[in-house]
C-alpha cells in the first residue's frame, strides 16, 4: 500500500542530508597577487574543474602586492598566500606560527643585452647593475655572497640601482643599465626579447652549499589553521600538483591562460611556459628544508637582522610536511 507523502518526505530527507556540512565543499580563502603566477595556476584549476574534484571552494581575493597578502594572512582574512620561507621563519621567530609548502623554485637571473661585452659575473665590476626588489632581495643577497667568494664586493665594485621589478625590466629594454637582476618572469620577458642570461641564481646555489633546486616561493598558512583543516590542506596540495602537471604536459592549457600572463607574442608565452616548468618543485620536503637551512645562514650573514630578524637559524617548523616522508 502506497503511503501518501512518503516519496516527497524521502526526497526532502535526502536533500537535507546532502546539504549538511559533511557533504559541503571545504572553503579555502586565498590572497592572490593579481599579476602573479599563482593566478595562472588558479585559472588552470578552475578550467579543469580540479577544485570541484577536490571538493574545495576557493574564495580568491586579488591584491595589488605581496605585502597586502601578508597583511591579509596575518589579520585572519585569508587562509593561504604565496611568500618565501625566509619571511615565514622570521615571522615564527617573532611569534607567528606560520608554515610553508613549496610552490616554485624559479629564481631570477642576471640579464644582459645580446651584444653586451659582459661575459661573466666578474665583468660586472665597474658596471651599472639594476636590482629588482630592493637591497634585501634574496637573489641579490645570494649573488653578493657568491661574488664575495671571488673577492668581489658588488655593492662597492659596481653601481647599484634598485627599483620595482616591472620598472627595472622596462629600463633594461631601453638600455639604461649594463645588466639587471630581476624576478624570473621579468627575466623571461627580456629573454623573449633577445636578452642573454649571464647567470641564473639557481646556478650559483651549489657554490653556496645547496645540493639542489630550492623553492624560493611557497604556499604559506598558519600551522594551527592547517592542524584544524589537515584533510582540506592535503586536498589543496594534491589539487595544485595536478594543476602543475597539467601545465607541464599541455601546451593547450597555456593557450587558455595566455591573457593572464601578459605575454605579447607566442615567443614570450613559450619562454614563460618553459621557465615555469623548470621551476616546479620535484624534491622531497626534507631535502628542500635542508638546503634552505644552509642558504638561510648565508642570507643571515649578508642581510643581517633587517632580513631575518632575531633568529640566526631557520626555524624548525618553517616547512610543512603534508605526509610523513614527504
Amino acid at each position: 500500500m502506497r503511503v501518501p507523502g512518503r516519496t516527497s518526505a524521502l526526497a526532502m530527507m535526502l536533500a537535507l542530508m546532502l546539504g549538511t556540512p559533511g557533504h559541503a565543499a571545504d572553503t579555502i580563502r586565498l590572497a592572490v597577487q593579481k599579476t602573479g603566477t599563482f593566478s595562472w595556476e588558479l585559472a588552470t584549476i578552475r578550467e579543469a574543474g580540479l577544485d570541484k574534484a577536490a571538493n574545495l571552494s576557493l574564495e580568491v581575493t586579488e591584491l595589488a602586492s605581496p605585502e597586502a597578502g601578508k597583511i591579509a594572512l596575518r589579520s585572519g582574512n585569508a587562509d593561504i598566500m604565496l611568500s618565501d620561507w625566509l619571511w615565514v621563519s622570521r615571522e615564527r621567530a617573532l611569534g607567528a606560527k606560520l608554515t610553508f609548502y613549496p610552490y616554485s623554485s624559479a629564481l631570477g637571473a642576471v640579464m644582459v643585452p645580446a651584444a653586451s661585452p659582459i661575459k661573466s659575473l666578474a665583468d660586472l665590476k665597474g658596471r651599472k647593475l639594476a636590482v629588482g626588489g630592493g637591497p634585501i632581495d634574496k637573489s641579490w643577497l645570494l649573488l653578493q655572497a657568491r661574488m664575495k667568494q671571488d673577492g668581489i664586493d658588488l655593492k662597492s665594485d659596481a653601481t647599484i640601482v634598485y627599483g620595482a621589478p616591472p620598472l627595472i625590466a622596462a629600463k633594461a629594454l631601453h638600455g639604461e643599465m649594463d645588466a639587471s637582476l630581476n624576478f624570473w618572469n621579468f627575466c623571461a620577458q627580456l629573454e623573449a626579447k633577445g636578452f642573454r642570461r649571464l647567470a641564473d641564481i639557481e646556478e650559483i646555489l651549489p657554490k653556496l652549499g645547496a645540493k639542489g633546486a630550492v623553492s624560493a616561493v611557497g604556499y604559506v598558512f598558519d600551522e594551527s589553521w592547517a592542524a584544524g583543516h589537515r584533510d582540506a590542506v592535503a586536498r589543496f596540495i594534491a589539487m595544485t600538483r595536478k594543476a602543475k602537471q597539467l601545465l607541464v604536459t599541455s601546451d593547450a592549457a597555456w593557450d587558455k591562460i595566455a591573457p593572464l600572463t601578459g605575454a605579447t607574442d607566442p615567443m614570450m608565452l613559450k619562454t614563460y611556459r618553459n621557465r615555469y616548468r623548470d621551476g616546479i618543485p620535484r624534491r622531497s620536503i626534507t631535502d628542500e628544508e635542508a638546503d634552505a637551512r644552509v642558504l638561510y645562514r648565508v642570507l643571515a650573514e649578508i642581510g643581517g637582522r633587517d632580513l631575518v630578524g632575531p633568529a640566526a637559524e631557520l626555524d624548525p617548523g618553517t616547512f610543512y610536511h603534508a605526509v610523513p616522508g614527504d
